[in-house]
């Protein structure tokens, strides 16, 4: 470690434990409680990264989660490595590999900085206006070299091994921001018994107050004042103080989220703890207490490593022991930075001169500062910084009477430290839809009219003095908490005689001599935007702040505008010759600073990307080789394929056997839902197309469900167990938004209606048996139950019990055969499916599978909802208008499906379709036509929804949408389709026991 950068007694590192880790295969050493950024400058080190467009060498500019600059990789291999980390944030330890990025071959000597020099021909917008010519280069030229210039770091490539939880919590107020204003309102509110979350996405609490050595608090320090406040917070059960956590994203109705950093500075984790945890705290009060940012200059090179902030320097030396360099010059617009000019001096860096912005600064500060043998310069500003990976010297110039510069003089220093004033942090307030108002005194927008039960408090709307930020903060913990219920009084301290930081302020260009046509004055420092840059967009007409975004990509980098967008603004008002407050502001949208995807996805990876959902009998079809397919979020048997079948082979077997003996399926996937009360009926007549009021008790019906566009929707049978009560089926895909529709309609149209509606999906085991022989297989398991034809005919249901199990005995049919659906609760599904199976084995019982399914309905032309229907069928297009009361007043579609447009008859209805080869099997989704040696484009008549090979008939079968489908039996159309023409009869749905003699048996 370079000594010369240490400064001993100074910071709040750990000295006495030395940490090493490397920096682009360097080893280096710091100590636990550094940040990579602050290491790294304690050594010495300020080039730390590339620019994205023009790889010019950039180093540190900020303390925190605002760094554009010191973005790297941390980590090794491709699962390990995450990308476009903050050198400012991120916490060294023993072991840590850290890689800059966008360089190459080295960060030190980069071929990608060749693009400084074309930087007169890469202006803004150049890519608008160079991609459009020739057109035929975009796929082979253009766009490839586009997509391989395109982000910062490499994008891991192997899983994530880490893990990350999730946690919902509740709070009655949420502080966001743990200096001065956040640990006085969180106290405020903590002290009157309120729960309280307080979210700092720092490590340790305090803000600003770790990093300042004159204020006083009651006599303390700041940062043992903000030690003592977070010692009582910890000893409170009603208080969670949470750091290392960012809150990223203001919700309505006060739904925040927090990202909690919980490993990612341990050297050895513990096996199984999470990384990250995904915070969402639903708050009745947020106190923002999110502090303020301080404004970078603009000035011709004002992004060379060695020129940053003032008060990062300031952090730097106070929190982390770490002088920046040996000499500076300080270049400001406000007080804040000559604290920070004595600091340093007293630290032992010389201070060369502070070049002030200002014709004539005074104040305490300014005073203490020539006292203590600093040069002052009013009416100065900086014309550029010279050096390359490094700066060496710069040029400062008077500013004149008129309002030009002066001729400019040299000034050697290796750190150059620039404040531009202060920004209030309102991004997180501009997310809850609040209203920013524009301070005419401070220059800069504040937070207004709240949209959210809200409060700012301190810096974040302007309020700067430690004083005013102590009694603001209280107040605003104090006011929410009463807003909650709970009474308290807002705590007082006294601070004495206090700075005043946010006196003063610049947001644009600064000023500069001549033409200065090849000067680089930096807006976004990430995005190589310039201030040259942002005027050419207004000289290219565009007006709106939004519009100069966006044409310049300014505000747009990872740090989401904190360094950049005032200074646009302040050069787009000066371009277009408008005041501040008329020209806009930019929107700031989530994530406050990026969070990783793992924190987003939290659990839902492989298995879980998706909750797998198994049936009871899930593990007996797997033993059985079956193979699987995902519907919805249930995995499903497709088909059970032997000695090497394939798909084709299993399917038809399995067909022949349901026909001839009997099948043996997993139905427990379809949605159920329970409706219940005095009112089912006549909410089920409103809901359902069908009538349901004459329904016997016992008795069985197909529903069909339209939306209010008169279109199809779902469908299922319905069971009457009651006079007050109905079993529903839904379909596997559609039972929650056909639950959610029922409620829907429930508590906001009929709210008079006596009725409970509760998903039982999950409750019923549902065991298909299918075929000429179900009768004989489950007469000797139902106990004591008659279950002929006489007494449990087609479309009827008994409640029973089966082995001694309780059962719903549903005698239904989606094959054609005789067939029985077993209902038994869940827990007993796998021992009810293993007792019908083995009663089944005799009589030569096939499991099947959905494509077999799917094979025999579609013989027997039954739709399946989403493939014979597309949200735009009505009942009769799909043959299913016989199941439309004419009779009922009103249900959910009876006034769409009077419109005469619905009921046109050229609308698409459903067909069978029959190829004259018989092996020929359609694709699904093939268009249909009239004529086979029609011009192209041609005129589409409809579309194949199924198609199959049926092998009880010997012959491929298709359903199919065709334009007055009815009319046109016995014609042949035909199906274009690889050059050639496929010609189809047009045929009844039904292919298979049209009358339906074997359901009845």
């Amino acid at each position: 470690m370079t000594k010369q950068y240490r400064i001993p007694g100074r910071g709040r590192v750990n000295t006495a434990r030395r940490v090493t880790f490397t920096f682009d295969g360097r080893e280096f050493q710091g100590y636990e409680g550094d940040t990579l950024a602050s290491a790294l400058l304690a050594n010495g080190q300020h080039l730390m990264g590339r620019s994205f467009k023009y790889h010019r060498p950039r180093g540190v500019v900020s303390a925190g989660s605002d760094e554009p600059n010191a973005l790297v990789a941390v980590g090794s291999g491709p699962a390990l490595q995450t990308p476009n980390l903050r050198a400012t944030q991120v916490e060294i330890h023993d072991g840590l590999v850290a890689i800059s990025q966008n360089r190459f071959p080295c960060l030190k000597f980069d071929l990608g900085a060749v693009n400084t020099l074309a930087a007169p021909l890469l202006p803004a917008g150049f890519y608008y206006k160079t991609f459009m010519w020739p057109r035929s280069f975009w796929d082979k030229v253009y766009e490839p070299i586009i997509r391989a210039s395109a982000g910062l770091g490499v994008a891991p490539t192997a899983p994530d091994p880490d893990q990350y939880a999730f946690r919902y919590e509740h709070c009655d107020v949420l502080v966001v921001g743990a200096g001065p204003a956040g640990l006085a309102a969180a106290l405020a509110a903590g002290r009157a018994g309120a729960r309280v979350i307080v979210a700092d996405e720092t490590a340790e609490a305090g803000g600003w107050l770790l990093s300042d050595t004159t204020s006083r608090i009651d006599g303390k320090t700041g940062a043992a004042w903000a030690r003592e406040v977070v010692d009582e917070l910890n000893a409170m059960p009603n208080v969670r103080l949470l750091t290392r956590c960012t809150a990223f994203n203001y919700g309505p109705h006060n739904m925040v989220a927090l990202n909690e950093r919980l490993t990612d500075h341990l050297a050895h984790p513990a096996v199984g703890q999470p990384k990250e945890r995904l915070w969402q705290v639903r708050a009745k009060e947020v106190v923002l207490a999110a502090g303020a940012l301080e404004r970078p200059l603009v000035f011709d090179g004002n992004d060379r490593p060695g020129v940053m902030l003032a008060t990062a320097a300031r952090t730097y030396l106070n929190r982390y022991g770490v002088a920046c360099g040996r000499r500076a010059i300080v270049v400001t617009a406000d007080d804040a930075a000559y604290r920070v000019a004595l600091d340093l001096k007293d630290a032992g860096v010389t201070v060369a001169a502070i070049a002030d912005l200002r014709p004539a600064p005074d104040g305490a500060l300014v005073a203490a500062a020539i006292r203590a043998g600093i040069t002052v310069l009013p009416n100065t500003t900086i014309q550029r910084a010279h050096g390359l990976n490094r700066v060496c010297s710069v040029e400062l110039a008077q500013l004149l009477p008129d309002g030009s510069v002066g001729k400019g003089h040299q000034w050697r220093a290796d750190l150059v430290l620039m404040s531009g004033g202060f920004t209030p942090s309102v991004h997180m307030f501009s997310q809850s839809r609040g209203k920013l108002v524009f301070d005419e005194e401070l220059g800069v927008y504040v937070p207004g009219q709240s949209a959210e039960r809200e409060r700012s408090a301190g810096a974040c709307r302007g309020v700067y003095r430690l004083d005013r930020v102590l009694e603001d903060g209280a107040r605003a913990g104090a006011e929410a908490a009463a807003a909650t219920g709970f009474d308290g009084s807002a705590p007082q301290w006294q601070t004495g005689d206090l700075d005043e930081p946010g006196r003063g302020g610049f947001a644009g260009a600064l000023p500069r001599r001549g033409k200065g046509l090849r000067a680089m004055a930096f807006v976004d420092y990430q995005n190589d935007v310039t201030a040259k840059d942002v005027k050419l967009a207004v000289r290219e007409g565009f007006r709106s702040i939004e519009h100069i975004k966006r044409y310049t990509t300014t505000g747009m980098a990872t740090d989401q505008g904190k360094s950049s967008n005032v200074n646009a603004l302040g050069i787009a008002s000066e371009a277009l010759g408008r005041p501040v407050e008329k020209v806009g502001l930019t929107t700031f949208r989530p994530p406050f600073t990026p969070v990783t995807f793992g924190a987003f996805a939290g659990h839902a990876r492989e298995f879980l990307f998706d909750p797998v959902r198994r049936t009871a009998a899930d593990g007996w079809a797997r033993d059985r080789g079956a193979v699987f397919e995902d519907v919805g979020l249930w995995q499903r048997a497709r088909y059970f394929p032997i000695n090497g079948e394939d798909m084709e082979a299993a399917v038809r077997r399995e067909c022949l056997a349901t026909r001839s003996a009997v099948g043996i399926f997993d139905a427990s996937t379809l949605g159920k839902i329970e409706v219940v009360g005095p009112d089912a009926a006549t909410f089920m007549n409103r809901m359902y197309v069908n009538g349901w009021t004459k329904l016997a008790v016992g008795r069985c019906r197909y529903g069909l469900l339209c939306r209010e566009n008169g279109f199809v929707y779902d469908d299922g049978v319905v069971g009457r167990v009651a006079a007050d009560r109905f079993h529903v089926t839904t379909t596997t895909g559609g039972a929650a938004g056909v639950l959610n529709m029922m409620e829907d309609y429930l508590q906001t149209e009929w709210p008079d209606l006596d009725v409970w509606l509760t998903s039982t999906s999950e409750e019923w085991s549902v065991i298909a048996v299918q075929g000429p022989l179900a009768r004989k297989v489950l007469a000797p398991l139902v106990d004591g139950l008659d279950i002929s034809a006489e007494a449990l005919p087609h479309m009827s249901m008994a409640e029973g019990s089966i082995c001694g199990v309780p059962m719903r005995l549903f005698r239904v049919s989606f094959t054609g055969e005789l067939g029985f659906e077993v209902n038994v609760p869940s827990r007993h599904g796998r021992r009810i499916w293993d007792a019908i199976w083995a009663a089944g084995e005799p009589h030569g019982m096939t499991p099947y599978g959905t494509e077999t399914m799917h094979v025999l309905r579609a013989e027997k032309g039954y739709i399946v909802v989403g493939q014979e229907t597309d949200g735009t069928a009505t009942p009769d297009d799909v043959g299913c208008g016989w199941a439309v009361s004419k009779v009922k007043k009103d249900f959910v579609g009876k006034r769409s499906l009077a419109l005469p447009a619905l009921k046109a008859p050229d609308r698409l209805q459903l067909v069978g379709l029959l190829t004259l080869d018989p092996s020929e099997v359609l694709e699904e989704g093939t268009q249909l036509v009239a004529r086979p040696d029609e011009a192209v484009p041609m005129h589409k008549l409809g579309h194949v929804t199924s198609s199959y090979f049926s092998a009880t008939l010997g012959h491929s079968i298709a359903l199919a949408m065709v334009a007055g489908g009815r009319a046109r039996m016995g014609e042949t159309l035909y199906v274009p389709v690889e050059g050639r023409s496929i010609p189809v009869k047009v045929t009844n749905p039904v292919f298979y026991d049209v009358e339906g003699a074997r359901l009845n048996v």
